[in-house]
């Protein structure tokens, strides 16, 4: 089995910034990072993340990082 095929996070970035009403431009300045990095985990194409991206996100949503991120399928 590869690595994308053993992938089953996924991001819930797209419905956290609905419900907030805000769009990747806005936590973009709120989070200081950029929209294509950002847009990267919202298309679930992000291999990894740091620790201190995913605390600047949840922190700009008031989320936790199980609202942020979830495991899909089986194994």
């Amino acid at each position: 089995m590869g690595d994308d095929a053993a992938h089953r996070v996924h991001a819930r970035l797209d419905v956290l910034l609905a419900e907030r009403g805000m769009t990747l431009v806005d936590l973009s300045e709120k989070v200081g990072l950029s929209v294509v990095n950002l847009s990267v985990l919202k298309n679930d194409r992000a291999k990894a993340i740091r620790f201190s991206t995913l605390t600047a996100i949840c922190d700009a949503l008031d989320c936790t990082v199980g609202d942020l991120l979830e495991i899909r399928g089986g194994p």
